[in-house]
């Protein structure tokens, strides 16, 4: 009889159930809540590391495109010169043109060095337009590509820069935005 009385009183008394209820809603709530938060503060990948950095640098291919790299001027903090515009052009495909949009950032040392690079971006816009605008959308739609192209922009930007200035000046050139439709 005792047994029964609990259950009746169990049932008869719905606001236990309900507070039940909302405490486990509540919970799921603020664990979800700090799940999110986390994701859409902290865990952008915008942000790069020396680490990464110097391992982009190390994991060349050990052949002579990857030589003007290690030409650049290593002293002073990492420096990033954002170029203000994205790069938007056509490129030509075996089954058909591609469109194009490429955000550039270069890696310098040293604030003297970014004073100088920043003084002449329309130069390094012009020269690394004039890289891009050769590019193929199938050598493009593989990394191996992309990889190639990085290559080649260093190479034009570091010699433009060392006509200019004396120095590479220009460490890495980091494609930050890439989009091919």
């Amino acid at each position: 009889m005792a047994d029964e009385k609990e259950k009746e009183l169990e049932l008869d008394n719905p606001n236990k159930k309900k507070k039940l209820i909302i405490i486990i809603a509540v919970v799921v709530i603020l664990v979800a809540g700090g799940v999110g938060g986390f994701l859409f503060f902290g865990g952008s990948d915008d942000t790069v590391s020396q680490a990464e950095v110097n391992a982009e640098l190390n994991s060349g291919d050990g052949s002579a495109s990857s030589a003007p790299a290690s030409t650049a001027v290593n002293t002073g903090s990492a420096l990033y010169v954002p170029l203000p515009r994205p790069f938007r052009f056509n490129v030509p495909g075996a089954a058909r043109d591609r469109f194009v949009e490429i955000r550039v950032q270069l890696l310098v040392r040293g604030g003297d060095n970014e004073e100088t690079t920043k003084k002449h971006i329309p130069l390094l816009e012009s020269t690394l337009l004039g890289i891009f605008s050769q590019a193929n959308a199938d050598d493009l739609a593989t990394s191996v590509g992309k990889t190639s192209l990085k290559q080649k922009s260093l190479t034009e930007v570091q010699a433009v820069m060392k006509d200019i200035s004396g120095q590479p000046t220009v460490e890495k050139v980091l494609f930050t935005g890439f989009v091919m439709q």
